[in-house]
């Protein structure tokens, strides 16, 4: 069929309007990642927060926003933070044919899915998932539990706790310290790290008490802080994280409690307002990103805030969409099993610089912030939950100050042909 000169002409204009990029095979394919974390209960306020951070980031990042060119869409599934009802959600995700499976929020749930994960993949060779950890930070899940299938963004308890007595190290007046944490995995590594690393640091520091208290069952922590006072600590250190934090810290202030807390989550839904003014200059926070971070990070921040009337908080969303574009443009496909040869050993840049997916062990190797609970100034001027207040920035640990040896014995399967 012969054109006419105007469909020749529309035909030239439509070609040289096309983006010079290569035209990959999974270019505008939609890729689906299943958010399993709990969205009722009692920490149902911090899983819908990170439902809303990733379909927010799923936008930001899909097509143009990511090299590979693809659509990212999130399926949710509420698994009331039960491992079992987690499991049933990996399973409803599978059957759907979704091959990117996302979860944090508690570490034997994280554990679980992982031998999901292994065993699927083992039955199903050409089916296989991949586990993109965002907050589950037990070591153990890279160390002696590591997976080739599993990948960790957000920065595990012992890279913290290497940061947090770091900097406890250049701190003469912490002298007696109490530990406090929620029963299961997380809190016993919390435990478990801060006494080995306050050794080595900081012998002359005396741990004067310690607790540990069911995970999201305790209304009233006010027994718990008489403890704390009674063993006359000047500092708590706490992996507690939602309402677990939230009401410990209530419980303080109420109390009369003056002491530091060293935490790792006391910028998550619903601690800030607890935090209030009581605690300015008392809480500290080791984590990966922080309130006031400036640049592309908070033109995101306040929009989100603007959406959601809620805070951008969960930081490795945006590590796990960065790393998924780049290494599915690397492997020229969508396919789970190609991605995570790909993401194996990647090096990304993302919100705090260049990052590495460690090949050993699957630990992202990214920078660590510690900050401290103060007033909104000129320099820090995000309030979170709209407290007047803010986290600011202390001290940034370099990726290679936060790192920790792993034990990772990884098995690796064979690379697609």
């Amino acid at each position: 069929m012969k054109l006419t000169r105007r469909e020749l002409t529309a035909a030239a204009l439509l070609t040289s309007a096309l983006p010079a990029v290569p035209a990959w095979a999974q270019r505008g394919e939609t890729v689906r990642i299943a958010l399993i974390d709990p969205q009722t209960g009692i920490m149902g306020p911090v899983g819908i927060n990170q439902l809303r951070t990733f379909r927010f980031f799923a936008e930001k990042f899909s097509g143009a926003g990511n090299p590979a060119g693809v659509r990212f869409e999130i399926e949710d599934f509420d698994n009331k933070l039960s491992a079992s009802e987690s499991l049933t959600g990996v399973q409803a995700a599978i059957g759907r044919g979704t091959r990117f499976i996302t979860q944090g929020s508690g570490s034997g749930i994280a554990g679980a899915i992982i031998t999901a994960v292994e065993r699927h993949n083992r039955r199903n060779p050409g089916q296989e998932v991949v586990f993109l950890n965002h907050s589950a930070v037990d070591p153990d899940l890279t160390g002696s539990r590591c997976s080739f299938w599993h990948f960790r963004f957000g920065g595990n308890t012992a890279m913290k706790m290497q940061a947090l007595t770091t900097h406890i190290r250049g701190e003469p007046t912490i002298r007696r310290v109490f530990l406090i944490n929620q029963n299961y995995t997380h809190g016993h590594q919390v435990a478990r790290y801060a006494r080995q690393m306050l050794a080595r640091k900081r012998p002359d520091i005396q741990i004067v008490g310690e607790s540990l208290h069911p995970l999201a069952l305790v209304r009233d922590f006010t027994p718990y802080v008489a403890n704390i006072m009674a063993s006359g600590a000047d500092s708590v250190i706490t992996g507690n994280w939602g309402s677990d934090l939230s009401l410990l810290i209530r419980a303080a202030n109420d109390a009369g409690y003056t002491g530091r807390f060293f935490t790792y989550y006391a910028g998550v839904t619903g601690t800030p307002t607890a935090l209030g003014t009581a605690s300015e200059g008392r809480v500290y926070q080791i984590a990966i990103n922080h309130h006031n971070m400036g640049g592309q990070m908070q033109i995101w921040m306040n929009e989100f805030r603007q959406r959601f009337n809620d805070d951008l908080i969960l930081g490795s969303a945006i590590h796990i969409f960065n790393a998924l574009g780049v290494a599915m443009q690397n492997a020229r496909s969508t396919n789970a099993a190609r991605v995570a040869h790909a993401m194996s050993g990647l090096r990304f840049n993302s919100f705090s610089g260049p990052v590495e997916m460690r090949r050993a062990d699957h630990e992202l190797q990214q920078p660590l912030y510690l900050t401290r609970w103060q007033r909104v100034d000129a320099q820090h001027p995000y309030s979170p939950e709209n407290t007047g207040m803010t986290l600011a920035v202390v001290r940034r640990f370099d990726a290679d100050v936060a790192s920790t040896p792993t034990t990772c014995a990884m098995q690796r399967p064979a690379a697609p042909v």
